[in-house]
């Protein structure tokens, strides 16, 4: 910006989007004060670099107000976490299935694990069939990111939602209720 352009010559754009041409930094710089405006190098790397007469400040807030509104629309992806045990009920499968989909429909990420106790670490295919069992069942909303794999006494694997499948709109914050 300004005095700090240290290149021989700069290709210059006023603050309409016009070329003004080739001209050395002072020259351009010039211009620019003439204008009341700054001279900001816009791209470095061309050759010569490219340069604009604009007003900085207004720039940088242009620029801020851009990464706010980019930031504020876009879907920060959770993992959670949804536990099973060796000896799971069938209808506890089903409601912590349930809950699962409800998961993969908001967007969201899950990772199923296995808790193994005492004996149940003698027979870790108890925990694989329950995994597995799991990803086929959920194969048509779901694809699985990890294979069923065992970490000390526990199983894992990572669901996320199958590719193509509609994304929810962004969750509005709920309002609490005021004493009125």
């Amino acid at each position: 910006m300004n005095e700090r352009i240290r290149v021989r010559e700069v290709r210059v754009i006023d603050e309409n989007g016009e070329q003004l041409g080739i001209m050395p930094p002072p020259q351009a710089l010039a211009i620019a004060r003439q204008k009341g405006l700054d001279l900001v190098e816009i791209a470095a790397t061309a050759t010569p670099p490219v340069c604009r007469i604009m007003d900085f400040g207004r720039y940088q807030y242009q620029e801020q107000k851009r990464a706010r509104s980019a930031k504020k629309h876009q879907k920060i992806i959770e993992v959670k976490e949804i536990k099973f045990r060796p000896k799971v009920d069938e209808h506890d499968y089903q409601f912590k299935k349930k809950h699962i989909e409800r998961f993969l429909s908001e967007g969201d990420k899950v990772k199923a694990t296995i808790f193994f106790r005492g004996r149940e670490m003698a027979h870790p295919e108890i925990g694989r069939r329950i995994l597995e069992r799991l990803i086929e069942e959920l194969s048509e909303v779901a694809v699985a990111e990890t294979a069923p794999r065992q970490e000390g006494n526990q199983m894992h694997t990572i669901l996320s939602q199958k590719a193509g499948g509609k994304r929810p709109p962004p969750r509005a914050p709920r309002e609490t209720e005021s004493n009125v």
